[in-house]
């Protein structure tokens, strides 16, 4: 009995890794490709990314916006462009198709030339990521990779238990942290197993913890569950201050006397859009996370598209004017902006760099540039930076080449984990059965694990879920066994 409880935590790691394992390889692979997205696309895609830097002066962002319309279909319209002032470096405009595709157009920034297009949806990092995310399934691709992200906390709960030195059983420390050539057969397996799994029990454990809040599921829940106790989105990103587009010579009169007196004169800016708020309604069903823009910071996704009601017959500010002032105050490229929806939409401004510090969201009045919002990390609650963190660190980005190579050693070392997991499982199965470690007799309650269990199931509903499912089939298929059936097999295990 001095082991007892080994055999159930055995068991439910033998679940976990039978449901996450081929995932995680799925997971493992996509995401070491995406993590080297910036050296992977330009060897990909070199003559549509990829221009000679000239001496001229580039041309201006309204020609080249008139030059990759052109190369379209009739119908089809500019959603999107991003600046990057990198002179080796194309302009990239994308539009929306008449099919409801989305295509990219490079431009060569300094002739004008149209060098090639892209499907948004097909090019090969966007297939990557969308299998890294929803194995291209959709909906249902999205919840199964947060259930396997959720059975990954159960197989390294259970796996560090496994791994720990039982009592009564002399294990030399060399043996815990190297594997040991000495064996052979399924007991090298194990050792190759339980020492490359402890070495990657944290950062698995942080590869999950920084993926969940981006979850469409849970994470979508938990970003708002964070906003609403202010430690999530920025306050006024949820209505509090006006996000709308209004025309040059609109009557303001009647807000400046709703809006009361302002002591500090610094603040009557804001303090009038808080005001006009009120009457302000964003474009039902949208938020930040369903623009047209490659990446926006966690913190902003949940906030509403601005929507409101248009004025006068003026004429939108061109992009070159936006991207100008953008740069007067301090964005100077690699930003993605939006363009307005109709006569009552705003420029939206995404800033994603590599220094979740220099994130910066913004929407400008499309009539006179007027800046309505600016977030920026400062504004972030406490959760939305930590998420923030987490995300540049997940996606190898935070601190350059040596961030890609940590993950892509936890990525493909969480691989070779399934790969060695399965190795000891053939060896062991019996022929024709599943080969499920026996139910152990005379187990102990075991009242931390199964509370750990229930705060999981709690915190991740969906787990939940899936868990009471693993229990109900467990019972079902081998809760009756002869116990002389299970004492043959255990011999047999051993």
């Amino acid at each position: 009995m001095r082991n007892s409880g080994y055999r159930t935590l055995w068991r439910w790691h033998f679940y976990a890794a039978l449901f996450v394992m081929p995932l995680l390889i799925v997971l493992a692979v996509t995401g070491t490709l995406y993590c080297f997205k910036p050296q992977i696309e330009p060897l990909l895609y070199p003559h549509r990314l990829i221009v000679a830097p000239e001496a001229r002066p580039r041309i201006a962002e309204e020609r080249l916006l008139r030059n990759a319309a052109a190369a379209l279909p009739p119908g089809a319209t500019p959603s999107s462009a991003h600046v990057d002032n990198d002179p080796a470096h194309s302009a990239e405009f994308v539009f929306r198709l008449p099919s409801g595709d989305r295509e990219s157009v490079y431009v060569n920034p300094y002739s004008g030339e149209i060098l090639g297009t892209l499907s948004v949806e097909g090019r090969f990092m966007q297939v990557v990521r969308m299998l890294h995310r929803k194995l291209l399934l959709g909906k249902p691709g999205e919840l199964l990779m947060e259930l396997a992200a959720c059975w990954t906390l159960v197989m390294i709960g259970t796996g560090v238990a496994l791994w720990w030195p039982r009592r009564g059983v002399r294990v030399r420390m060399r043996d815990l942290f190297w594997p040991n050539a000495a064996m052979s057969g399924r007991a090298l397996w194990k050792s190759v197993h339980a020492v490359l799994g402890i070495w990657l029990a944290v950062g698995a454990l942080a590869f999950i913890v920084t993926g969940l809040p981006w979850t469409g599921s849970w994470g979508k829940q938990f970003k708002a569950l964070a906003t609403s106790v202010n430690l999530g989105s920025p306050p006024g990103a949820w209505g509090g201050l006006a996000l709308h587009s209004q025309a040059p010579g609109a009557d303001k009169s009647a807000v400046r006397a709703a809006a009361g007196p302002t002591t500090d004169k610094a603040d009557a800016g804001e303090h009038h859009a808080m005001k006009m708020s009120a009457h302000m309604d964003s474009m039902p069903g949208m938020v930040m996370d369903d623009m047209p823009l490659s990446n926006v910071p966690w913190a902003v996704g949940a906030v509403p598209v601005p929507h409101a009601p248009a004025h006068g017959a003026a004429e939108p500010l061109p992009l070159g004017r936006i991207v100008a002032q953008l740069r007067e105050m301090g964005l100077d490229d690699g930003y993605d902006i939006a363009f307005p929806r109709g006569s009552d939409g705003v420029y939206t401004v995404s800033y994603f760099p590599d220094d979740p510090q220099n994130e910066r969201t913004l929407y400008l009045d499309q009539y006179t540039g007027a800046v309505l919002k600016d977030i920026r990390y400062r504004d972030y609650g406490a959760v939305a930076k930590a998420v923030s963190y987490g995300t540049s660190l997940h996606m190898g980005r935070y601190f350059g080449l040596a961030n890609q190579i940590v993950c892509t050693l936890i990525s493909l070392g969480l691989a070779a984990m399934a790969v060695t997991g399965f190795a000891m499982w053939w060896q062991r199965r019996p022929a024709g059965a599943l080969g499920a470690p026996n139910r152990e007799q005379g187990a102990p309650p075991m009242r931390a694990w199964k509370t750990a269990l229930v705060l999981l199931a709690i915190v991740f509903p969906l787990m939940g879920v899936t868990l009471i499912a693993v229990w109900l089939f467990d019972r079902a298929m081998f809760g009756r066994r002869p116990r002389r059936i299970a004492e043959r097999s255990d011999g047999a295990n051993a």
